[in-house]
C-alpha cells in the first residue's frame, strides 16, 4: 500500500517574536507577508520580527500572524514543486490555514477572516472573566466528568482532545479552577494554566460564532484542491455551506484532533510535516499516534528541503 501523507498547520500559542527567523527575506515569504499588510494596514512581518511580544499575543493579531507564516512555508513548498499531500489538516486556528492552503478560501480573505474571528472571540468575552487549563494524564472522559462535576451553573468544558492523556479544558474563570481542581483530585499527573485571555471552543464563544456566520458570508468558499479533515466533526467536508458550517461550529464546540490523528493513521498516512512556527502538533502526534513519523517545516529552507525530497 501507498504511503499517505498529511500536512499540518498549528494554531494559537504557537506564535514567538522573531519566528520568521533569516528567512523573512525569501522572496516567495516576503510577497506573502505583503499581501497579508496589506489587508491589515500594518506591517505584520516587521511586528512578528520585532514584536512587541504583547502585541503580537493579542487575538486578533496572533492569528493573521500565524495563518501568514503557515501559507508561506507553504508557499515556498510549492514554489519548489513540491507534491501536494493527501490531507491537510489544522488545529483550530490551524483549520483555515490548511482551508487557504488548499485553495478553499483566498489568502487576502482568509487574513481578513481570522482577524474578525479573534476580535469576535476576544468581545465575546470580557478580559480576565474566562480561562483554559491543560490537563495532563488524566483519561478525557474522566476531564468531561469532572467539568461536569464542576460547574455549578457556570460554563466549565472540555474544549481541546489533544491526545488521549491531554485535554484542555475552558470556561469561565472561578469554574476552570473549580474543575483543574476536581481534576486534581482524581488522579491529573499536571494541570497547566494557560495564558490566554479568549476561552476558545466552548459555550461562551456563541456569541462570536455568529457574528463569524455573517462575516464568512463575504467569503469566497470554493472546492478544496486537497481534503482537509476538520476539527469539529474529524470529517472531510467540501460544499462550501458545509465547511462554512463547521468553521463555525468549530468556535463553540471541542477540537477533536486525537480523534483526527487516530482518523489519518487508520486511513494509511504514516508521513505528517507540521508547517508552521515550534513544534506542538510534532510533540503530541510522536507521543500518541507511533504509525505517523512526523517532522517541523518551520523554515522555508525546510520547505524548500522537503519538496527536493532533502529533509
Amino acid at each position: 500500500m501507498t504511503s499517505k501523507r498529511v500536512f499540518l498547520f498549528p494554531g494559537q500559542g504557537s506564535q514567538t517574536v522573531g519566528m520568521l527567523g533569516e528567512w523573512a527575506t525569501h522572496p516567495v515569504v516576503k510577497q506573502t507577508f505583503d499581501e497579508a499588510s496589506a489587508v491589515l494596514g500594518y506591517d505584520l512581518a516587521d511586528l512578528i520580527q520585532n514584536g512587541p511580544a504583547e502585541e503580537l499575543n493579542k487575538t486578533f493579531v496572533a492569528q493573521p500572524a500565524l495563518l501568514a507564516t503557515s501559507v508561506a512555508l507553504y508557499r515556498a513548498y510549492i514554489a519548489e514543486d513540491g507534491d501536494v499531500p493527501d490531507y491537510m489538516a489544522g488545529h483550530s486556528l490551524g483549520e483555515y490555514s490548511a482551508l487557504v492552503c488548499a485553495e478553499a478560501i483566498p489568502f487576502a480573505q482568509g487574513i481578513k477572516l481570522v482577524e474578525q474571528r479573534g476580535k469576535f472571540m476576544q468581545a465575546a468575552v470580557p478580559e480576565g472573566t474566562g480561562g483554559m487549563a491543560a490537563i495532563i494524564g488524566l483519561p478525557a472522559e474522566k476531564v468531561v466528568e469532572c467539568c461536569a462535576e464542576a460547574a455549578d451553573g457556570e460554563v466549565v468544558s472540555a474544549v481541546n482532545f489533544n491526545s488521549p492523556i491531554q485535554t484542555v479544558i475552558a470556561g469561565q474563570a472561578e469554574a476552570v479552577v473549580r474543575a483543574s481542581a476536581v481534576c486534581k483530585d482524581a488522579g491529573a499527573k499536571r494541570v497547566v494554566p494557560l495564558p490566554v485571555s479568549v476561552p476558545s471552543h466552548c459555550a461562551l464563544m456563541e456569541p462570536a460564532a455568529a457574528q463569524l456566520q455573517v462575516a464568512l458570508g463575504d467569503v469566497d468558499v470554493n472546492l478544496p484542491q486537497v481534503s482537509v479533515v476538520n476539527n469539529a466533526d474529524v470529517a472531510i467536508r467540501t460544499e462550501p455551506d458545509a465547511i462554512i458550517g463547521a468553521l463555525v461550529r468549530q468556535l463553540f464546540s471541542p477540537v477533536r484532533w486525537s480523534e483526527t490523528v487516530t482518523w489519518l493513521a487508520d486511513d494509511g498516512v504514516t508521513e505528517a510535516y507540521e508547517f508552521g512556527p515550534g513544534a506542538v502538533l510534532t510533540g503530541l502526534i510522536k507521543r500518541a499516534e507511533k504509525r505517523i513519523a512526523i517532522k517541523t517545516v518551520n523554515t522555508a529552507e525546510a520547505a524548500v528541503l522537503l519538496a527536493n525530497g532533502e529533509e
